[in-house]
């Protein structure tokens, strides 16, 4: 959970920009882009397969 203390003589524009860099920081908005939608098991795995395949090519191509 993201708390904010606003400040003393802090503008509200200056606290929702604080807010926002809060949010983004703790992966907030990331969570909720990827619950967004219901995804299938079968579908997580196969992106975290793909993920791992791009990977392990990136690290065997020489440079």
């Amino acid at each position: 959970m993201v708390r904010l203390i606003v400040r003393e003589r802090e503008s509200i524009q200056d606290a929702v920009r604080r807010f926002r860099k809060l949010v983004e920081r703790s992966g907030i908005k990331k969570e909720m882009r990827r619950r967004e939608y219901y995804e299938k098991p079968s579908e997580i795995r196969r992106r975290a397969r793909l993920r791992a395949e791009r990977r392990s090519r990136r690290t065997r191509l020489p440079v």
